[in-house]
């Protein structure tokens, strides 16, 4: 069997499961439209202004940063698990790790990148 076989079929039933979740709830649900249906709902409050209004960019940028150190965040818990076996090395790695994060936190902090305005 061809090495990529086991990927091809991996891609294959990933692709069709999409497109089942996709398709299939839109054919199957009732088609019942009404004007309350078409409203924007916001926790149950009626709604105070339009929903075609932009955000600022700040918000996108604050969304990356809180995406970015989230996501080097949960690293820690794999290096966690794996300490006992990575020993001294796996520490260092993880100090320089740690470090780096810490000066990127720094510089976005210095620049004001955390505060909202």
């Amino acid at each position: 069997m061809n090495p990529y076989g086991p990927v091809a079929i991996y891609l294959a039933v990933a692709v069709a499961a999409a497109l089942l979740f996709s398709i299939v709830p839109g054919v199957l649900a009732r088609k019942k439209p009404n004007p309350e249906k078409a409203e924007a709902y916001e926790c149950g409050v009626e709604p105070t202004s339009s929903v075609s209004g932009r955000f600022p960019v700040r918000f996108y940028l604050i969304a990356m940063l809180f995406v970015v150190f989230d996501v080097e965040a949960a690293s820690f818990y794999p290096w966690a698990v794996q300490m006992h076996a990575l020993r001294v090395f796996g520490l260092l790695e993880m100090v320089v790790f740690v470090v780096v994060l810490g000066i990127g936190y720094a510089y976005v902090w210095k620049k004001g990148g955390f505060v909202w305005r």
